[in-house]
């Protein structure tokens, strides 16, 4: 294919993306269901043209890699950790949790039992359909309320790490002997991880204080995708330096204290730190958005015209939603929605699909499903997006309205004592001129 073509396509998928982005913020319909919808389109573009036979796959995966580590880049250094938010963190982190145990362990029954595999390949099927996609979330919840901002923030960064440390945890599992040191070691992975982290991330932070070039935020970006990858071939949960990294430059005046304070150059880290969420927020919107073309190219649209992959996808959803509405009674009990409907799958879920070994794949478990899942949980997160908004937009009307009314009654009281005040002048003035 010509280079030229190629340059074009790219800039053209850039500027749509755009677009989209702009349509989401006033329909809430997510706009990644516009960019699959996007990539299937140019799928038939591509096979009319004869374009095709392309292994998309290692685009895909490098694409999702780099895409969820500013992804998670992105939410971490725009979370401010205080005293009043500890609530918040913990209900966020306890739902995540849960939620990916609980439903993990239940689509795992239930594919033995439909599809009778073998529990690993169960649990290894389950996870992806168990974690929340931040990548679809993050964009997705700019209007809503701080709080629940935040709230949807943390849960679907917390998903994303569990779920891969999960994931890999499963598989580290099928290396050992006994139960007792897969536990021991998922154990000790974490907290060599957290220890490298925080090492990693004070380091970072004082040494690129104190460069001066022009070029050394996007170093930053090398050194971190490095580190994560260089932590990944040896099995760490490497997800954690990079949140790490991200919470400790936003809140560095918690991290760096005491003695640690006089080392810390604030007008130089303050700069990094604005220009490096820029720059955060600018590449994972580029990279978001090949993602999920390229992975509306990849989509097989035959697998959705099967009604056994509709119904078992259906039957995920019910567990998806129902697990969610009960673990938000527990935690949230006055303040559930719109959070119940904002359980959107995405990009880890595909990530994690496709690195599932070959000796673990399984036949009947049928792609459509995957597909199922993360469209129709988009659309749900879209129409509760949706109903929050007009919610949202009658509360201000109804405020608008009192205040209004407030005004009018305060006009008409101060109408009514100026009437008062004539009249008072009027008698005065008549009785003068009796007198």
């Amino acid at each position: 294919m010509n280079a030229y073509i190629i340059v074009i396509a790219a800039s053209i998928t850039i500027i749509i993306s755009y677009f989209f982005n702009l349509l989401a913020k006033k329909t809430n319909v997510p706009s990644v269901l516009m960019l699959i919808v996007f990539g299937i389109l140019i799928k038939q573009v591509m096979n009319l043209s004869g374009v095709g036979g392309i292994n998309w796959f290692p685009y895909l995966e490098v694409l999702g890699i780099i895409g969820l580590i500013m992804i998670v880049l992105e939410a971490a250094i725009d979370l401010e950790l205080t005293r009043e938010k500890r609530t918040l963190i913990w209900k966020s982190l306890s739902i995540a949790l849960l939620s990916l145990l609980l439903l993990g362990g239940a689509i795992s029954l239930l594919l033995m039992w439909i599809l009778n595999l073998d529990l690993t390949s169960a649990m290894l099927y389950a996870v992806p359909l168990s974690v929340m996609s931040s990548a679809i979330v993050i964009p997705s919840v700019a209007n809503l309320r701080d709080d629940n901002k935040e709230f949807m923030i943390y849960e679907s960064t917390f998903s994303d790490i569990f779920g891969i440390m999960i994931f890999y945890f499963i598989l580290s599992g099928t290396e050992v002997e006994s139960a007792k040191l897969m536990w021991m070691g998922g154990f000790f992975n974490v907290l060599m991880t957290i220890l490298i982290s925080f090492v990693v991330s004070y380091g970072l932070i004082l040494l690129f204080q104190n460069i001066k070039s022009d070029h050394k935020l996007f170093l930053l970006v090398a050194v971190l995708v490095l580190l994560y990858a260089v932590a990944k071939q040896f099995h760490l949960s490497s997800l954690l330096i990079i949140l790490i990294f991200g919470l400790i430059l936003r809140n560095r005046h918690i991290f760096f204290r005491g003695k640690l304070d006089k080392y810390l150059k604030k007008a130089e880290v303050n700069e990094i730190y604005t220009n490096f969420r820029l720059i955060t927020i600018e590449s994972s919107f580029v990279l978001r958005t090949f993602f999920f073309v390229i992975f509306g190219i990849t989509i097989t649209l035959s697998s959705l015209f099967c009604y056994k992959v509709l119904l078992l996808s259906l039957v995920f959803l019910a567990l998806i939603y129902g697990i969610r509405y009960l673990l938000l009674l527990v935690f949230c009990r006055k303040d559930r929605h719109p959070k119940l409907w904002l359980a959107p799958r995405g990009l880890i879920t595909v990530l994690l699909f496709y690195s599932i070994p070959k000796e673990f794949m399984a036949e009947s478990f049928d792609q459509g499903v995957l597909l199922y899942v993360i469209i129709i949980t988009n659309l749900i997160m879209g129409y509760g997006l949706m109903k929050h908004g007009q919610q949202t937009r009658k509360m201000k009307l109804s405020e608008q309205s009192m205040e209004i009314d407030v005004e009018n009654n305060e006009d008409n009281n101060n109408e009514n004592d100026n009437n008062n005040n004539q009249h008072e002048l009027k008698d005065k003035s008549d009785e003068n001129i009796e007198k």
